[in-house]
């Protein structure tokens, strides 16, 4: 096998960080877990639209439902059947026996939630509107006074490029 050729080539390694370096400077992305009640749980006596207030809920984010797997359960629900307290007709029951459920908020629309059992008249209900999340935020424009980048810039793309280059003279170093 020639030097410098295969897998194991420092060609290739310098590849591999260069993608990895480019992959570490694209913005995160994440979705956030949602315990619902937060430390109560899904349980009976907490008021879900407070909980619910002020948090922002979107698309690939998940709702995560801890509660008694012998008493309560998770329906999904209609609108008219959230505010009325029907379960006879769920769109969906997301009851998986285990007490620990989690739902996937895939879709930007409003979701209704219920327990059964007449759990939901003393309160056992919650309403999420569903949203797309907002747009990555750009970088700052060159400060005009002193020429220099904003420090989201630095962070964000100098230091993964210079770990890069890094590699790359690594790896032309040892091939030769």
């Amino acid at each position: 096998m020639e030097k410098g050729s295969g897998f194991g080539s420092p060609m290739m390694v310098a590849l591999a960080v260069l993608v990895f370096a480019m992959v570490v400077m694209v913005p995160e992305v994440s979705a956030t877990r949602w315990t619902v009640g937060s430390n109560m749980g899904w349980t009976n006596n907490v008021n879900y639209t407070i909980w619910a207030q002020g948090k922002h809920f979107y698309n690939g984010d998940w709702l995560f439902f801890v509660y008694d797997r012998n008493q309560m359960n998770i329906l999904e629900v209609n609108k008219t059947d959230y505010e009325s307290c029907n379960s006879d007709h769920p769109l969906h029951n997301w009851t998986r026996g285990a007490g620990r459920d989690v739902v996937p908020l895939n879709v930007t629309r409003n979701y209704y939630f219920i327990s059964g059992k007449g759990f939901c008249y003393g309160g056992m209900k919650l309403a999420v509107h569903v949203e797309n999340p907002p747009p990555p935020p750009t970088a700052s424009p060159l400060n005009e006074k002193s020429g220099s980048p904003s420090s989201i810039f630095r962070s964000q793309y100098v230091l993964p490029t210079v770990f890069a280059i890094g590699a790359l003279w690594d790896a032309f170093v040892w091939s030769w």
